[in-house]
């Protein structure tokens, strides 16, 4: 959707607990107007060229906003629903027309600076913005998902577009995919720009954490000019260079006691063409190499045990490990963890923080909050000198996790 003085409104999926990492980057990199956001969905206008779009962080896929619409409550009668949606989704068809001239302007774009986008001949762009090939992709969840599946759905509007704009359906190798996300609470439509997803990396080989909080870790690092970072268990390298992405500067130091784990960051340090600035060392977390106070950052994604095993138990583990995280970082640097659960409330007993914040106790376990709460008073705080910044909770998929900022301060 274009605006008359040449701005573009865009949608960007984001992960359940991104949203505010990606308003925060749309805002600053690109000079966002007319930002809001839904659950994993964050909406903004800008002038930004495309290429500058592309290099969104924290966003899952960018698509072109087409509509965005009340909830919409569909009758139960198959005649009537159709009526509903060719009213509520489709709506203007000068609207299609207009999306979807903008779409192609900037397919265009993408192809003349060869980018990630499809490539298409100029005359067949020129016949799309006629005649284009559509195929619906809907996404639904509340009451609406309770009396109509996906497919069920992707026919119903399929066929109300087919009617009331004259598109044609092509479910193989459509012009344009139009994407519906209907809830109790919002209707979006839009038109992805990009096959691939942003969050996918050209310069990772292996895949470790992902990569939008990967990034979301190293935003939180306050990285300066030249700051020496650490991940004491760095795995494949993700954080690391997601890290270097940012910092242009700066020189980061990744340990693993994994030899495979090591192997890989390796590729991925030369895929990224990192390897003046990426040192990767072979050592135990609980044993770092390193001097007292001689790193700016260190920023870490502890293992949970589930997809890698570290070969210890991070509950019995994570006193020594942070000890000594405290121990190589300088007065005034930053610590950031991603933690479970689990380990979220277990560091909340090792760490002095302030608990008044109401977000942070609302992040934590509830079934541990109360126990959690009668221990602040009786124990004694072995890391004085960690002061908590903030926390964030993230998905991961199949689970959860908090993303846990520290500053050192000196401790007295």
């Amino acid at each position: 959707m274009s605006n008359s003085d040449g701005s573009v409104r865009f949608y960007c999926t984001a992960g359940a607990g991104m949203e505010a990492f990606l308003l925060d980057e749309v805002k600053h990199k690109l000079n966002a107007t007319e930002t809001e956001h839904i659950p994993g969905r964050v909406f903004f206008r800008c002038h930004s060229n495309l290429h500058d779009v592309l290099q969104l962080k924290s966003a899952e896929r960018l698509f072109l906003l087409l509509r965005k619409a009340p909830p919409t409550s569909l009758p139960t009668n198959p005649a009537k629903a159709a009526s509903v949606i060719q009213q509520r989704i489709v709506g203007n068809p000068e609207e299609w027309s207009g999306t979807v001239s903008t779409w192609t302007l900037l397919q265009a774009e993408l192809n003349g600076s060869g980018g990630r986008g499809q490539k298409r001949k100029r005359e067949e762009e020129e016949e799309s913005l006629n005649h284009p090939t559509f195929r619906v992709s809907c996404r639904c969840s509340g009451i609406i998902a309770r009396s109509y599946n996906s497919q069920t759905l992707n026919r119903i509007i399929g066929m109300a577009i087919n009617r009331q704009l004259g598109w044609k359906a092509d479910l193989r190798d459509p012009t344009v995919e139009v994407n519906v996300y209907l809830s109790d609470d919002h209707c979006v439509v839009g038109i992805p720009l990009l096959r691939q997803p942003l969050a996918s990396r050209t310069y990772l080989k292996h895949t470790g954490l992902r990569s939008t909080i990967a990034w979301a870790m190293a935003s939180l690092c306050n990285l300066q000019e030249a700051s020496i970072v650490l991940d004491p268990m760095c795995g494949v390298g993700t954080i690391l260079l997601e890290a270097a992405q940012e910092s242009p500067s700066g020189v980061f130091i990744g340990m693993d006691s994994e030899e495979a784990q090591l192997h890989k960051a390796v590729q991925n340090v030369q895929a990224a063409g990192q390897e003046e600035r990426v040192l990767l060392i072979q050592a135990s977390c609980m044993a770092t190499p390193l001097t007292a106070a001689s790193v700016d950052v260190v920023v870490c994604d502890v293992p949970f045990g589930r997809k890698f095993s570290c070969g210890v138990d991070m509950t019995t583990a994570l006193p020594h490990i942070l000890a000594e995280m405290e121990r190589v970082l300088r007065d005034g640097g930053t610590l950031v963890l991603l933690l479970s659960l689990q380990l979220s409330v277990l560091i909340k007993k090792l760490i002095k923080s302030d608990t008044s914040d109401p977000q942070s106790r609302a992040d934590e376990d509830p079934r541990a909050t109360e126990t959690d709460a009668g221990s602040r008073d009786t124990e004694k705080s072995t890391f004085g000198s960690l002061l908590l910044q903030s926390k964030h909770r993230v998905s991961l998929g199949s689970t959860d996790a908090l993303i846990h900022t520290y500053t050192k301060r000196h401790a007295t």
